[in-house]
């Protein structure tokens, strides 16, 4: 029963070693979005950043209407036939 608390200690070890093999990219990061190169923030990351901003502004948009329109039929009184 002595063995139950090896096993942490060996799966901490695990992933700490495992984690050595990357490379920090967070400093290129900075340097990239922190330039004056008069670029907004969401397209400083290139077409990739621009692609998932078009997206995400066009399913907010696309949503906030769908919810607009629901609201606006609860709204409407029932013709009771």
């Amino acid at each position: 029963m002595n063995h139950f608390w090896r096993v942490p200690v060996l799966l901490g070890r695990t992933f700490s070693t495992s984690s050595r093999h990357l490379r920090n990219k967070v400093p290129e990061a900075q340097k990239l979005f922190q330039e004056a190169s008069g670029l907004p923030v969401h397209i400083k990351g290139g077409v990739v950043d621009v692609l998932l901003y078009r997206a995400t502004m066009t399913l907010t948009i696309a949503g906030s209407c769908y919810s607009i329109y629901w609201l606006l039929v609860a709204a409407m009184p029932h013709k009771k036939t």
